[in-house]
Parts: C-alpha cells; structure tokens; sequence
C-alpha cells in the first residue's frame, strides 16, 4: 500500500472542535484490536503489519492529535487527552470489548487506558495489550539529542529547524544496523510528520515524556495489576528502549509474556513485520 491508498482509506470524527484521522479494518466480525502509534510518526506505521493482523482481528486505528493525518493545534497536548481520543474513537464506533497493540508514546496511552480499567472509569472492554518499543518504564527512557532538544528552553527551535534531511538521519538512528529505512520510506513517514505543518510542532508533541514521570508510580502499578493479560515484543537494539527496557519488564512483570528480537531497535513492527505480527497474534488468541 503506498500513502496515496493510505489517505484514500482515512475516516474522520470530531473530537472537541478537532478532525481525527482514523482507519478500519474490513473484518469487521472478529474481536477489535486497538492499534495505538508512536511519536513523532502516525498509524502509518501498523501498515506492514496490518494485513497480517486484519486477517484475524476487526483493526482500529487512529492518528492522535498532532499526528500524521489528524489536526495538529499549537497547544494542549497530555497523554490524558490523547486517551480520551482513542476512547471516543471506541465509542464513536460501537466498540465495546478490545484488544490493543501498543507502540512508544502509545505504550503511555496503553498504560493509561489499564489504569482506567482498574479505577473503573474508562475501557472496561480492555482485555489483553501486547507493548512493543517504548517508555513504559521512565527511568529506563534514554532520550535521543533531538527530544532533550525539544523538552529544553531552546524546544521551540526543533520546530522552526526540523526538516525531512535532520529527520531521516535521527530517525535512521533508532533502526537496528540491518534494518535500516530506505529513503522512500522516510519520505512516507515524513510526509504524514510534515502534514499541516506538523514539523513546526515537533517539541510541542514531547509533553509524554514529563507525563510519564509525572505519573510514574500509577502506570507501573496499572502495568503489574495487569500482569497476567499484558506483553513485551522488544527490538533489542534500539537506542531509547531497547534490551535495556526489556530487561526491566522482566523484572518488574515477571509473569507476564516477552519476546525479544535481537536484530533490530525501536520499530519491530516496521523492521521485522512477520515476527512481530506472528507473536503478537499467538498471544492475543491465546
């Protein structure tokens, strides 16, 4: 599928003023499995898994706000919010009970979406997650030169300076040494970063990273909580997130599934779409 297929596809709800981009899969009888994205791309990225997954799931995705295909305000972004989104999303669709795939700043939506679970105040439908490459653990978080750009008092100048060349080379980074994005496929990821100006608010998008040591202590306990319905698939080699983090969970949640790739970094999904789909399918049919 190429980019011009993938916005050919895009739905749109409201949402608070704001159009959200999201997509669905065409079988539409299976259990709902909720695909939650990363920072700073969009649901483009579940594109190399999704035929694999939709064979066996009703799919669900969305471009959050200040992502890809979504509208990208100035202002007002929280992890908080971006759950409320997907939550409506749900709601706007009829879906009651769901799975989700969750990915980087998705892993804090996730963990959010099991918080509320526990509380009895959103997603009780939430049956298992699958995690991949994130930040579940903040201490565990090794930011990259661009995001303690963004976060910093200098932040506004990663958006005046963010462009498809500094993108593709940071970007390339976080790829394990074999699995490396061609140029096209940066270009397809940097043209949904780049829609509507979404570059210029680069540093704007950073706000997870505050949110989840802000809320550290309840996403952890949310994770351990769910201990028995949750798993890990880890790029070992990424940069921000790699064996590192993957060890933590092993240690934090012991009982609960992991699946470490060894090949590649922060983007299984894209890196090694096979594997990732495979894994993530036999546990969530398990």
């Amino acid at each position: 599928m190429d980019t011009r297929d993938w916005r050919n596809k895009a739905r749109y709800f409201d949402y608070q003023g704001h159009q959200i981009a999201y997509w669905v899969g065409e079988n539409t009888n299976a259990r709902p499995l909720l695909l939650v994205h990363g920072f700073p791309t969009c649901a483009w990225d579940w594109v190399p898994v999704w035929e694999t997954l939709g064979a066996q799931h009703h799919l669900i995705a969305c471009d959050m706000l200040g992502f890809g295909l979504s509208d990208k305000p100035r202002s007002g972004y929280s992890i908080h919010l971006q759950t409320d989104i997907q939550t409506a999303l749900l709601n706007h669709l009829g879906i009651g009970e769901f799975d989700a795939l969750v990915h980087d700043y998705g892993v804090s939506v996730g963990q959010e979406l099991l918080a509320r679970q526990q509380e009895n105040s959103a997603a009780a439908g939430l049956g298992k997650m699958v995690f991949l490459n994130g930040g579940i653990f903040p201490d565990q978080h090794r930011a990259r030169p661009i995001q303690k750009l963004g976060v910093s008092p200098f932040g506004f100048l990663l958006g005046l300076l963010f462009s498809r060349k500094g993108f593709g080379k940071s970007f390339s980074e976080v790829f394990g040494p074999e699995t490396q994005p061609s140029e096209a496929e940066l270009d397809a990821f940097w043209e949904f970063i780049s829609h509507k100006d979404g570059n210029r608010i680069t540093h704007k998008l950073l706000h997870y990273i505050a949110d989840r040591v802000t809320h550290k202590t309840r996403w952890e306990a949310a994770l351990v909580a769910a201990e028995d319905k949750v798993g890990l698939i880890n790029g070992a080699l990424d940069p921000v997130s790699g064996k590192h983090a993957y060890d933590r969970w092993r240690a934090t949640v012991p009982n609960a599934r992991h699946h470490l790739i060894e090949t590649v970094g922060h983007y299984p999904q894209v890196e090694a779409p096979r594997e990732v789909a495979a894994k993530a399918l036999e546990w969530l049919s398990d």
